[in-house]
């Protein structure tokens, strides 16, 4: 359990960390360092990014957080998840997540910073940050859907489901939960079956143009969840966390 890697042309970095992929703060240091892993590996053209158990990603370990003094905890998981979007951005071939279940706070870090999403027909996404007292992911949230609808769902902390980000073409794929792993694996070998020189090329280039700087976006975002736990809201909000 932890953070997975099976190693190949397709790669694939698999979260299982029980009972919900809420990871701690060494867990997304892992993820990270996973993905980077794989990126570096000239033998990689591609990589999977899926998860085991309920869902695909529930976010930080909140109860981390209640259970340590101060904030270390806090500053360890906003630049353990900082490092571990950042991995999937900058992964030098594509990333190909699978998402099943639900795909929250983190996981929309994830997700939307990855090449192509594909999900289960049971999926949803959604970012409850402010219920929790904090902030941030918005950045890759703008990846995944329309900006009035981003606004809507940081404010009310509303969740959208495949489906309805299928429409938007941020999900390639809608599937039933058992073809998921298939149906990411199908997108994969078909960008495997380039010259991996051009798609390594190809990513760097889309990189490239894209519109936000996403590191300095978020980073920013985290800068007002500081704000919040200074002043003793985000203590509050976890508290109330069961």
């Amino acid at each position: 359990m932890g953070i997975s890697l099976r190693a190949g042309p397709i790669t694939e970095v698999i979260m299982d960390v029980p009972p919900v992929n809420a990871l701690p703060v060494r867990a997304w240091e892992e993820l990270a360092r996973a993905v980077r892993q794989a990126g570096d590996d000239p033998a990689t053209r591609v990589v999977v990014l899926r998860a085991e158990g309920r869902g695909f990603n529930a976010g930080v370990d909140i109860k981390e957080m209640r259970r340590t003094e101060g904030f270390t905890a806090l500053v360890g998981a906003n630049r353990a998840c900082h490092a571990a979007f950042a991995a999937v951005y900058e992964c030098a071939v594509p990333v190909v997540a699978a998402v099943h279940g639900y795909c929250l706070g983190g996981g929309i870090g994830l997700a939307g910073n990855a090449d192509i999403v594909v999900a289960a027909e049971e999926a949803y996404f959604g970012l409850p940050e402010v219920d929790r007292g904090a902030l941030g992911a918005a950045t890759h949230l703008a990846r995944l859907v329309p900006q009035h609808l981003v606004r809507a769902m940081v404010y009310t902390c509303r969740n959208v489901t495949a489906a309805e980000l299928h429409a938007f073409g941020s999900v390639l794929e809608v599937v039933p939960r058992d073809k998921l792993r298939e149906a990411a694996l199908q997108v994969a070998e078909q960008i495997a079956a380039k010259d991996p020189y051009v798609i390594r090329r190809a990513k760097e280039s889309l990189n490239g143009i894209d519109p936000v700087d996403v590191h300095r976006s978020y980073r920013f975002e985290q800068g007002f969840t500081f704000e919040l736990n200074l002043m003793g809201i985000g203590d509050e909000h976890r508290e109330r966390f069961e």
